[in-house]
């Protein structure tokens, strides 16, 4: 996929990846109704194995796509990564990296699956949960990524300016009588020192 090359062509992908996430939380909510302990666990590391990659090729920042940039490029691009903090950008979205995520909101799955067990109002409170937790880690690495995508726009851009900069040439005319202000042909010759005189003044 072309990565985007004006603010509005990003700001699109963005809300497409965002459009992507609510779609995908909302399977995640409803993974918490089939009655097997740990089934929407796995269901969630499904989900993300699939979405994290995905939005990741929307602003073309796939561990493939990076591969076929230039060292210059691409080592500015893991430098945007590390400084937004994400292990996730660039790299092979591992089982062990979603663990990792979902571990982070331990308190969330346990809460989910304690409640999921609960008659009625458990069950939705735990699809409630599935869904916001979801939504969550989903909207964070768009907007991650979003940011990734918008510095190296800006630092292309930048370079693309400076590159096609030239100093307008303006070429050296020789100033006659016709451009003095007062068009006094005298004012257009130098001033010479007065001639040399006699040193030994007669007595």
């Amino acid at each position: 996929m072309m990565r985007a090359r004006t603010i509005e062509e990003l700001e699109q992908v963005r809300k497409e990846c965002k459009s992507m996430v609510t779609k995908r939380a909302a399977a995640s909510g409803g993974a918490v109704l089939v009655p097997i302990p740990g089934a929407d666990v796995l269901a969630d590391v499904g989900i993300l194995m699939q979405l994290l990659p995905a939005i990741n090729e929307k602003f073309g920042l796939s561990d493939k796509q990076l591969e076929g940039l230039d060292a210059e490029t691409k080592s500015m691009i893991y430098g945007f990564i590390t400084s937004v903090g994400s292990k996730l950008i660039g790299r092979i979205i591992t089982r062990e990296a979603i663990v990792r995520i979902l571990q982070k909101m331990g308190i969330r799955i346990a809460t989910k699956q304690v409640s999921k067990f609960v008659p009625l109002l458990g069950q939705g409170l735990a699809a409630a949960l599935g869904f916001t937790a979801m939504r969550a880690i989903g909207n964070r690495h768009v907007d991650e990524c979003y940011e990734v995508a918008k510095r190296l726009l800006e630092q292309q851009t930048a370079a693309d300016t400076a590159r096609n900069w030239t100093v307008p040439e303006q070429p050296l005319e020789p100033v006659g009588i016709a451009q003095l202000p007062n068009r006094d042909p005298e004012a257009a010759i130098p001033l010479l020192p007065p001639a040399n005189r006699d040193k030994n003044p007669k007595s």
